[in-house]
C-alpha cells in the first residue's frame, strides 16, 4: 500500500468520523447552552439539572441518526475499506 492510498483512506475515515458526530455535538451544545441560560435566569445551580436534559437529548439524536450513522459507515466499509484489504 502506498502512502497516498493511506493517508487518503486516513482521510476519508477521519471524514466520515466528523459527519457522523455532527448531530450529537450539535444538540449536546444546543441543550447546553438552553439548559445553562435557564440556570442563569433561575439561579438554580443543581449538577443534575446540566446532566440528565443533556443526555436525554442526545440519546434522542443518537437514536434518530443511528440509520444515517450506520448507512455512513457501512458505505465507507464498501467503497474504501474492505478493496484495500481483499486486495483490489
Amino acid at each position: 500500500m502506498s502512502e497516498a492510498i493511506f493517508y487518503d483512506t486516513l482521510r476519508q475515515g477521519l471524514w466520515v468520523a466528523f459527519v457522523i458526530s455532527i448531530p450529537i455535538l450539535t444538540v449536546a451544545l444546543a441543550s447546553g447552552l438552553v439548559v445553562g441560560l435557564f440556570q442563569a435566569l433561575t439561579s438554580i445551580q443543581e449538577m443534575t439539572l446540566t446532566f440528565v436534559p443533556k443526555l436525554a437529548a442526545i440519546i434522542g439524536v443518537f437514536w434518530i441518526t443511528m440509520a444515517f450513522m450506520t448507512e455512513t459507515l457501512v458505505s465507507l466499509f464498501q467503497d474504501t475499506l474492505i478493496p484495500i484489504i481483499a486486495g483490489g
